[in-house]
């Protein structure tokens, strides 16, 4: 599976930029993704914050996760902007029939998928070896789009997961 991403990442966005990532509950297909792409650039052409065009960037990545990035050394987002860009979300999760908010479930990548987990039975997983400390993790826990770039898709161990939970035997 190729994981690499960083190039489809708008490098005129500071490494600054304000990220938030969604999970799909599932794959979606790839006419499903064509239609979440033009929703996303129809989201981000058309994004304001008080009226002010925002710098936006959104995307569907591995067919799985919807990042959106804001510049906010353009345009400050507020809590109207922010509330516009969840909305899209809500929609994508309406239409498409998918959960986009549930964050219990965490995404790992194992034998060349993306493989969803309920955090409750993560430490079964690495008890019987269905995943390791340097199994990859989607750390949706990023903010910024530096840390996206540097720590958004981490070994197990080298993550708040991995901080935890039991990652040895």
């Amino acid at each position: 599976m190729n994981l690499s991403y960083a190039d489809l990442i708008p490098s005129e966005f500071s490494h600054h930029s304000k990220v938030w990532i969604y999970q799909s509950n599932r794959m979606f297909s790839i006419a499903e993704a064509l239609n979440i792409e033009t929703i996303l650039t129809d989201f981000t052409n058309n994004w304001k914050s008080h009226g002010i065009p925002v710098k936006g960037f959104a995307t569907l990545f591995f067919g799985q996760f919807i990042i959106i990035m804001a510049d906010e050394e353009q345009t400050g987002v507020s809590g109207c902007s922010t509330d516009s860009s969840v909305r899209t979300i809500k929609n994508i999760e309406t239409n498409f029939n998918v959960s986009m908010f549930e964050r219990t479930n965490l995404a790992f990548v194992v034998k060349d998928k993306i493989e969803l987990l309920p955090i409750s039975q993560v430490q079964y997983a690495l008890d019987k070896g269905f995943v390791t400390a340097n199994t990859l993790f989607f750390d949706h826990s990023v903010q910024t789009k530096g840390e996206l770039l540097d720590r958004w898709i981490i070994p197990i161990g080298s993550s708040w997961l991995g901080k935890r939970i039991k990652t040895e035997i």
